[in-house]
């Protein structure tokens, strides 16, 4: 296994990869590696804080472009079914073409298509302009990552740099609402995209001098079949999961999913075939041509074999399924049970994000002393108790409970995520980091969405099944409002702010108790989840040795 594709010469002179590749660098200092780091935050903050802050543009959005309700769903959605589509394409690409190169194609990319999406005319515009994001965004993240591996080929710098990385990433999701809330309220909708433009030129400024280049020496050709197969896997799967995260279980979301897992297997078995020479290498030159004429597998199936990596994505997925699916009912909890402002929830919310950049840090020494895997394991178990309070607690008595829970599961996000991550890029080659980046950042998104799927669905099939509204409503307000507080906690509140005072208030008692029994389940069925992947990753990666 290659620890770099790139060699630091100690003479300025010519240095060669244990993969082979003969590239040129000057002696590079310390500091250089941490002010490239510093750069690389910059498309990091940026994904992460327009991950967030559109959120709080859609009211004004849909005031100024007069969107409908499908439309503002698609504007929100555009974006991840086309990044989700990409990621592994651009992960396998950034290998091939270079890591730097395509960061910096993503950068100006993201930067030109967020300037003019800012002045959208249109809700179609707009949606457009969010899949262009898409495209360029999945250029971004994974090669953050393998960038990070590459310049920090020793264990315990790499180990700093990655828990940096994530502890920009979590910021980033900190600052998205406050930021976006604000940039709304003092500017207009559009200021939310035009901002990425000054947030990237420090990168595309400085990022030749500081960030040097790392690719696969020996990469192969690029398999076009497999990267439309990736995306008839990730975006129907993608799709049906946000239909049923939204509007329940249904025919046309079951069969995109279906659909998509169809054409998993039909990508895997490809791969499978590209990575042993069989079928797929039918049309390829003869074998002296050698390994740069060879059609290379998009991704290489084989990194799953490690047990390690495959165990570190799981965590990674699980960890951001807990953290999304707590953030759900929080949200809601905050904002229609205890009437706080969009902007006053998300600001509830920062102490416990700062706690998952600090837990993110602090383990960074920690594996020194403990194996990784028992942080990873711990970290999940933290997350466990956090859904042990809200499972088994008296949610009835403010948000204190609910914010002490979420500050206890970020601790344990915080500290399982960076762990995770470095194992992720620890146990790739260096030359597969783009490819194993991406899968990582595929694990982001579909934990992400998973969470809000499986527990959004759960919670919101107990409200539902558990809502006992008040005798007196059917005649006091029309069926159609009494319907839509049937569906969600939403609508209960838009009815009881339009009943008399006493009945109001019994619709809004029905209503936190069915919401409440909702969590509770929810939350059971996640502590269970995370208590079982906490055993998986201390059994699977007792065997990890500590840092040294």
């Amino acid at each position: 296994m290659s620890n770099t594709s790139f060699t630091r010469s100690t003479t300025g002179a010519v240095g060669k990869s244990a993969a082979g590749a003969t590239t040129n660098h000057a002696p590079r200092a310390p500091w250089r590696d941490w002010l490239a780091l510093a750069l690389l935050m910059f498309p990091v903050l940026l994904v992460a804080v327009d991950n967030t802050a559109l959120t709080f543009a859609l009211p004004a959005i849909a005031r100024g472009l007069d969107a409908t309700g499908v439309e503002l769903l698609w504007i929100v959605d555009a974006y991840p079914l086309v990044l989700a589509g990409l990621l592994v394409a651009m992960g396998s690409l950034g290998d091939r073409i270079g890591r730097r190169r395509l960061l910096f194609i993503g950068s100006t990319g993201f930067a030109a298509v967020s300037a003019v999406t800012a002045f959208a005319p249109s809700a179609e515009w707009l949606i457009a302009g969010r899949a262009g994001l898409g495209f360029f965004g999945a250029m971004l993240m994974p090669s953050t990552l393998s960038l990070i591996r590459n310049i920090f080929p020793e264990p315990n710098r790499r180990r700093l740099a990655v828990a940096i990385w994530a502890a920009g990433f979590s910021g980033g999701a900190a600052l998205g609402p406050i930021f976006g809330g604000w940039l709304v309220e003092h500017f207009w909708w559009g200021a939310v995209l035009l901002v990425a433009v000054p947030i990237i030129l420090p990168l595309l400024v400085l990022g030749p001098a500081l960030i040097p280049e790392s690719r696969d020496p020996n990469p192969g050709r690029v398999d076009v079949p497999s990267i439309v197969l990736s995306l008839l896997v990730m975006v129907p799967v993608v799709y049906g999961i946000k239909i049923l995260a939204t509007h329940g279980p249904a025919a046309e979301p079951l069969a995109a999913i279906g659909f998509g897992l169809l054409m998993g297997y039909v990508f895997i078995r490809r791969q499978r075939q590209l990575l042993s020479g069989g079928p797929a290498q039918s049309n390829m030159p003869p074998a002296d041509a050698g390994a740069r004429n060879r059609t290379a597998p998009l991704l290489d199936i084989s990194l799953f074999g490690n047990r390690v990596f495959s165990t570190a994505i799981i965590a990674n997925v699980l960890a951001l399924f807990s953290f999304n699916g707590f953030i759900l009912f929080l949200a809601q909890h905050l904002q229609l049970l205890e009437g706080q402002s969009p902007s006053a929830s998300g600001v509830a919310m920062v102490p416990a994000l700062i706690a998952t950049v600090a837990a993110g840090l602090l383990v960074v020494p920690l594996v020194k002393k403990v194996r990784p895997g028992f942080v990873v394991a711990g970290g999940l178990l933290l997350s466990a108790a956090g859904y042990f309070l809200v499972a088994f607690g008296d949610h009835g008595n403010g948000p204190a409970l609910l914010l002490a829970a979420l500050l206890v599961l970020c601790l344990g996000v915080g500290a399982a995520e960076t762990i995770s991550n470095d194992l992720i890029l620890g146990a790739a080659p260096a030359e597969k980091s783009g490819a194993a980046a991406a899968i990582s950042e595929t694990g982001y998104e579909i934990g992400s969405l998973l969470g809000t799927a499986i527990l959004g669905s759960i919670l919101t099939a107990s409200y539902q099944g558990n809502l006992r509204l008040p005798a007196g409503v059917a005649e006091a307000a029309p069926a159609e409002a009494s319907a839509q507080a049937g569906e969600t906690l939403a609508g209960a509140v838009e009815l009881a702010q339009a009943l008399p005072g006493p009945l109001a208030d019994a619709v809004m008692t029905a209503a936190r108790a069915a919401f409440d029994s909702g969590v509770h389940i929810t939350a059971a069925i996640a502590l269970v989840l995370m208590a079982g992947a906490s055993v998986l990753a201390a059994v699977v990666l007792r065997k990890v040795p500590t840092a040294r």
